[in-house]
């Protein structure tokens, strides 16, 4: 495929643009792109902007893009991180192939490139403490002051640095800093920190190093030397790509990437703070970082979303140098559209309602016929058992309704799903007056949802025959936080106390109980539901996805089961 023909089928924005503009030019012949992410934590559903652009990219252009983790604080990563951000980018659809590094296979050469700067004047150790260096760092407004240390001689200087990685200091004893300009209108290029000590066992090194590679040093150099050609990144590095190109210009490196900066993913009702996630997993507040109320991709997936629905949404946002905040009804949107096409239909009711029909023969069991998907002749029927006595939602009755309230009441006809009309005549109660179940009447004539006589009805609702009806576990999730701009200083405020509610005594129909695959299912009138891990043999865990329209914005914080629409043939 030409850069042509991937713009005109991706769409436009300023980086491809850029990048076709570097092939027809000549200037880059293959473009290599790189998904850097740090191994302390899980990815989330900004990152998906950012590996759907890499990788993306680098498809349509023909190129290859590196997955490479920037492993250089050994006491925030983990193995378990690895893992999950490798089975994150496979989920969405990518593939590195040969192309895994680690910032910790280059540390070799950083170090040499570290002295290479020290012999040149251009670094130098300072053995002034966090809160002195940050005292003499200076401000907006105000420039930095040198430190005692920097003129240090350059032998001086590789003593001291090889004594560092010898392990004679203790951890945040010394550092190794540029020597660029403490006047620098940004602070960034304040004669920043390129090595510190650290005594930590590494994931992939062990114990061989003590002192560790800053990112802004490790970054660019790292990309030198995998031959990257564009080093996109987010909006907040910006100001550090004056040092990206101090580096790349101060030393020998064997290709000269350039980076580009475009504008992050914030979602409403949303915080991507990976400190904050962190705090959300650590204080209990969610339930691991798989959680599906967290924006991880992990919990994106085990709540059922699909990754065409996420590639879907960042390509719908598309990639812009503003930062903006994307209204999250805009990514539930593209959820269902997706799981509108693919989902197959079956009947849950989640607040089960016991209906008697008293004219229907006791013993008697007869099968129906149930569509899969209204709009997928292909996906075929099944077979559905009716018989006389059903599960109905609560929701679908009412004793003294309102006006417009189409659904089952008393002396009122509606129909079942692929079943019969059927007339309520009594309302049974417990002892403190909450309905327990109804008496029913079915016309025998109206198999199949149809009346000969051509009557209609104006309501039409779901059931589950309770002969054989499956009892599982529902999750049903709303929002994590109540307001569309959470307090990232105060998050735990602002955390919605109704995000999850759980359903212990759903009944569902037998064939959402004998498939095991973790494929999303629309629960018909309901919403939209995959399998969770949590299930076990005979007691299905379901969690609800998405509902089948937004009621977020009517209703914040109402973790309540969307109410059926009036015609309740909704697909």
């Amino acid at each position: 495929m030409t850069a042509a023909e991937a713009i005109s089928e991706t769409g436009r924005d300023f980086i491809r643009d850029i990048i076709a503009a570097d092939i027809a030019s000549g200037r880059h012949r293959k473009i290599i792109t790189r998904f850097p992410p740090e191994p302390n934590g899980y990815l989330h559903i900004g990152h998906a902007k950012s590996i759907c652009l890499n990788f993306g990219i680098a498809q349509e252009f023909g190129g290859q893009c590196n997955l490479r983790f920037d492993d250089t604080n050994p006491t925030k990563e983990e193995q378990e991180y690895i893992d999950a951000i490798m089975a994150d980018v496979h989920w969405l659809g990518f593939d590195w192939g040969e192309h895994l590094y680690y910032a910790s296979d280059y540390f070799e050469q950083l170090y040499a490139w570290a002295e290479h700067l020290i012999r040149d004047g251009l670094a130098y150790v300072d053995d002034q403490s966090q809160d002195e260096m940050r005292a003499n760092r200076g401000t907006l407004t105000a420039p930095g002051r040198n430190s005692p240390f920097r003129d240090r001689s350059v032998e001086e200087n590789l003593d001291l640095f090889r004594r560092m990685r010898a392990g004679e200091f203790p951890s945040g004893a010394r550092v190794l800093r540029a020597r660029i300009d403490m006047a620098s209108g940004n602070i960034n290029m304040r004669d920043p920190v390129l090595y510190r000590i650290l005594h930590a066992s590494h994931p992939r090194t062990g114990a061989a190093w003590c002192i560790y590679p800053s990112y802004d040093f490790a970054h660019g150099q790292s990309d030198a030397i995998e031959g990257v050609t564009h080093s996109i990144c987010t909006l907040e590095f910006e100001d550090h790509r004056p040092l990206y190109d101090w580096f790349l210009e101060h030393l020998p490196v064997p290709s000269r990437p350039h980076q580009y900066e475009f504008a992050r993913l914030n979602l409403s009702y949303t915080v991507l703070s990976k400190r904050v996630l962190t705090e959300l997993v650590r204080g209990g507040y969610v339930k691991g970082w798989d959680d599906p109320r967290m924006p991880t991709l992990a919990g994106l997936r085990r709540r059922g979303v699909p990754p065409e629905a996420l590639r879907e949404f960042v390509r719908r946002i598309g990639v812009a140098k503003a930062n903006s905040v994307v209204d999250v009804a805009m990514f539930e949107h593209a959820i269902r559209e997706v799981l509108n096409a693919a989902a197959m239909r079956r009947m849950a009711v989640l607040r089960p309602l016991r209906v008697v029909i008293e004219n229907y023969p006791e013993g008697q069991i007869e099968e129906l016929e149930a569509v899969n998907h209204p709009d997928d002749p292909d996906a075929g029927t099944r077979r559905v058992r009716f018989g006389r006595e059903l599960y109905i939602e609560r929701d679908d009755f009412m004793e003294n309704p309102p006006k417009k309230f189409f659904r089952l009441s008393p002396g009122k006809e509606v129909r079942l799903r692929y079943a019969y009309f059927i007339t309520c005549r009594e309302v049974v109660k417990d002892a403190a007056g909450e309905v327990v179940a109804l008496r029913c009447t079915y016309d025998p004539a109206t198999r199949g949802g149809n009346a000969p006589d051509g009557r209609k009805v104006q309501g039409t609702i779901h059931w589950v025959s309770a002969a054989d009806a499956v009892t599982a576990e529902v999750r049903l999730y709303n929002q994590l936080f109540t307001k569309p701009d959470p307090d990232v200083g105060n998050f735990a405020a602002d955390i919605n106390p109704n995000s999850l509610e759980v359903v212990i005594d759903a009944k569902l129909e037998p064939a959402l109980a004998a498939d095991n695959s973790l494929s999303p299912v629309q629960f018909e009138r309901l919403g939209y539901f995959a399998r969770d891990k949590d299930s076990a043999p005979g007691r299905p865990v379901f969690n609800r996805t998405v509902g089948l329209r937004d009621t977020w914005g009517k209703v914040q914080g109402a973790a309540a089961v969307r109410k059926p629409d009036e015609d309740g043939d909704i697909k």
